[in-house]
């Protein structure tokens, strides 16, 4: 298994499997935007994302992990927020999703990054295992909110 860094080249690889993450959390499909929302975080450089692919494929994706930057004011450092990571359903049981995320881990370390932070549904046991596994731990000192924006 390979994990490469995305680029537009891989566009039409990477969407059919966002799309299918989008689905996954109950999201409804919209391929021609998911792929539009895609395209733009790689033009204007908002986001890394990897992708996992066979040794000897490079029609086959495995799987993707999405990391936005943010920072830390507190200790003055960059933070990366893994947003998304997904395997496909015949990908799994491969740890394709540990060697996303190794890769992941090695980025943040190159770029300074004080720590990663990633969030999931309260019911995906699967995932816990997965973060905790690879060392991330469930945060007790601080709890998050959302406000959501409406367009009212």
């Amino acid at each position: 298994m390979r994990i490469i860094k995305a680029t537009l080249e891989h566009l039409d690889l990477l969407a059919p499997l966002f799309v299918r993450y989008r689905e996954f959390y109950g999201q409804l499909p919209y391929p021609d935007s998911s792929r539009n929302f895609l395209q733009k975080r790689l033009e204007r450089g908002e986001s890394i994302i990897y992708l996992a692919l066979p040794d000897d494929d490079d029609s086959k994706l495995l799987g993707f992990c999405q990391l936005y930057p943010s920072f830390s004011s507190l200790s003055l450092k960059r933070v990366w927020i893994l947003n998304d990571i997904f395997v496909a359903e015949d990908s799994r049981r491969m740890l394709v999703a540990d060697h996303l995320m190794r890769e992941a881990k090695k980025m943040a370390k190159e770029t300074n990054a004080v720590r990663m932070r990633v969030s999931t549904s309260s019911n995906n046991e699967v995932a816990m295992k997965t973060y905790e596994s690879m060392g991330f731990r469930e945060d007790t000192e601080f709890k998050s909110y959302i406000l959501p924006i409406n367009s009212d």
